[in-house]
Parts: C-alpha cells; structure tokens; sequence
C-alpha cells in the first residue's frame, strides 16, 4: 500500500472514530491491549532483532535503552491502553456556552482533530502510547518509527490493529508507516490528507519536520532541563532530587542535565553533589570554579551547557545569584523543564515568574513532567512551544473545537 492509500484509509477510519462513543473506544482499547499482552512473544523477539542490528551498527547505550523492551514495558505499554480507557472522554466536552441576545445557544466543543502523523525515533512504546491516544480522542493514526525499531513497530501495531478488529472497529485507526526518508516527506507535504503532524526524537528530526512541513506541527522540543540549587537550598533534598533527575532514567527528555549552583552555597554544595552524582556513576562536567572546588569535575567543552546528553553526564556551573542563574537560563534552555530547590519563597515566585519553560518546578524532580504522573495517561509527548498545546499533551490536548449552534429560526437583524 502507498502513503497515499494509507493516509486516505486513515482518513476513512478518522469518520468512524469521529462518531464513536465512550463505551465503544473504551472497548478498542480493552482489546488492543488484550492483543498486546498475547503478543508479547512475539513483540520481544522483534526487539531483540531491532537491538541486536542496533549494536551491530554502533548504536549508543542511551539510544538502546530507549529501543529496549522488556517482558515488563509491554505490560506498561498495556496497562497504559486501559489507564486510557478509565479515562474520560474528551469529545463532546462543552469548553464553554453562552446565549445571545436573540436567544441562540452557542456552545465551544471538544472534538477530534482527524489524522493525526507522528514521526519518532527509536521508542517502540510510543507506538502504543500514541496510537491510544488518538484513539481515545478520536483520531486515526499514521505513525513513523524510526528503522532502528522496525520489527518492534511492525509487531505492536500488528497486535494494536487485530484488537481493533476483533472490537468491530476499522483496523486503519491505526498504521504504521514504512519507508525511508521518501516517507517522511509524503507525510510532511500531506495537507489535507494528515491533519497535524507530532515529532518526537532528537533536535535534527524536530527541526526538519518543524521547518520542512506543509502539514501543521506541534513542536516537541529537546530537553536541556536545568536545576538551581539556590542559596537557601536545603541540601539533602537537592542532593535527592538531583540524584533522582539524573539517574533515574537519564535517556529521556525530562532528565536532568545541567545543575547551576549559586556562588553563596558553591563551596559546600558542589562537592557534595559532584561527589554523590560521581558515585552513582555520572560524569559531571564543570566551569572553571566547579573543578577549583571538586577535582572530579571534568572541564566543559565548547556548547556542553547547551547538550541534551541523553546519558550519565550532567553538566555543572556556579553562578554568582539567582538573577545569573535566570540569565544562563534563557540563554541556554530548551524551554522544557527548569527546577529550583530553594527555602525561599520569595526566590520560588521569582524563578516561578521568570522562567520560560513547559514546566516549572519548585523543590521536586524533573522526573514528575510526564503525561502519566500528571495523570493524563500515556502521553504523546511533551510540547515546548506556546501554541494550542504546552507540556505534556494526553487526551484534550489531542482535540480541537468546533462552536455549534441551535437556534429556533433567528435570523441576523443587522
């Protein structure tokens, strides 16, 4: 089948999904995840095919452990597909009504955006997570993995459309697109066929389909997520919530990656933390007065305060206050997520109100910038621009409105 066949059979589907009610979306998704959990063979003898072609070729640790399933992630995957289906239903929700004068009840109203493309990289649970969420919000879905999880891909969503078949429901709700570069450009210059398109993945992929597409983007932006141990910082907690930033899963975009720590605190914080963050296997690259006070600090290079390591490296800065540490901000944020651990509420407002970001955090992880945490459910992805959706998008951010109006035969007087 052709890109074209494809988006216009996701299309077809897209107006029965339109139509589908709670119960009937809910069911799909109680299925597909009946099909994965009996797949999951299956699924985890593609991905052992996909790493093991991935370490042939050089693949990084941090991008295997982002291709890597386990007999426990498609479980998540799975149980994620329900979590959505105990979820509301975004379409049909009234944002807001109103009468006029003449007596027309006008009512603004949740609904499905149509097809929605998301091109990825390396992540195969994304492909359960996305295809829910279309899904539960109505949508069809055209999703573009990347090579390196090919089989992973083709197994998941081979599972996903025998769970749609088997709930009555057209199986092109949900496709996989294959192909080479050729078929992310068809996918780009879509418009009419594919109504938004979602990139996930490294800056090169977000930039080229943010800049080469005719098709309308949501701009899933790097994470280059920044902590600031402020002066009135309490050290055992920004010890914990560093280490747990960090390390706890340090290839994902809401994982720490630079720690700014203010002059005032320098010379008890820094090797504190340099010496917590080195046992637990981390690299910590620093400015001239990092490695003055910790000589493990290894000298940043040229553009390191700009990196998304995606790895068991972190960057480190002193900086003289807490207007500096704003300023390096702004400077080098990818407008993700930003973090302060400080006791001073006057310094939380500051940086609360200063810091331009998707999320901002006051003496908790970076960690907790997720769909799931925020209780949305799986999530799509986290957005960082500032346009119909910001942060992480789950179920309404995967919607539109339409004003529908009912009136009892008024007509415009002037």
């Amino acid at each position: 089948m052709t890109f074209q066949e494809q988006a216009r059979a996701a299309k077809a589907a897209s107006t029965v999904l339109r139509r589908l009610d709670r119960a009937g979306k809910d069911a799909a998704l109680a299925a597909m995840a009946v099909r994965l959990r009996e797949s999951t063979g299956e699924v985890l003898a593609a991905n052992a095919a996909d790493l093991e072609r991935g370490r042939a070729s050089g693949m990084t640790e941090g991008l295997q452990d982002r291709l890597r399933l386990t007999a426990e992630r498609v479980e998540g995957m799975a149980a994620g597909l329900e979590s959505l289906a105990a979820l509301g239903d975004p379409i049909g929700e009234v944002v807001r009504g109103w009468n006029t004068d003449q007596g027309v009840r006008i009512e603004q109203v949740r609904v499905p955006l149509g097809v929605i493309g998301i091109i990825y990289e390396a992540r195969p649970n994304v492909t359960a997570d996305a295809a829910g969420i279309c899904l539960k919000s109505g949508n069809a879905s055209l999703l573009r993995g990347s090579s390196s999880a090919l089989e992973s891909n083709r197994a998941v969503i081979r599972a996903l459309r025998s769970g749609l078949v088997d709930a009555g429901q057209p199986a092109d709700a949900v496709n996989l697109v294959e192909g080479g570069h050729e078929a992310t450009q068809e996918m780009m210059g879509a418009r009419g066929l594919v109504d938004l398109l979602i990139p996930r993945g490294g800056a090169g992929l977000i930039n080229a389909v943010v800049s080469g597409s005719s098709v309308p983007v949501i701009e899933t932006g790097t994470g280059n997520c920044h902590l600031v141990v402020d002066s009135s910082a309490d050290l055992d907690m920004a010890e914990a919530i560093v280490l747990n930033a960090k390390t706890q899963r340090p290839s994902v975009c809401n994982a720490l990656e630079t720690v700014l720590v203010l002059r005032d605190v320098a010379e008890s914080a820094v090797p504190r933390l340099v010496g917590a963050l080195t046992d637990a296997g981390v690299t910590v690259h620093g400015d001239e007065r990092s490695v003055a006070l910790d000589a493990a600090v290894v000298p940043a290079g040229p553009g390191e305060y700009d990196a998304e390591y995606l790895s068991m490296d972190l960057a480190m800065k002193v900086v003289d206050d807490l207007p500096a540490a704003l300023e390096h901000i702004a400077e080098h944020s990818s407008g993700h997520s930003e973090t302060i651990v400080t006791g001073s509420l006057e310094a939380a407002r500051t940086f609360q109100e200063s810091v331009d970001a998707a999320a901002v955090l006051v003496n908790c992880s970076s960690r907790f910038v997720d769909g799931g945490e925020f209780g949305f459910g799986a999530e799509i992805g986290i957005s960082t621009q500032k346009m119909h959706a910001r942060g992480p998008m789950g179920l309404t951010e995967m919607t539109s409105t339409s004003y529908r109006l009912v009136g009892t035969g008024q007509v415009r007087l002037g």
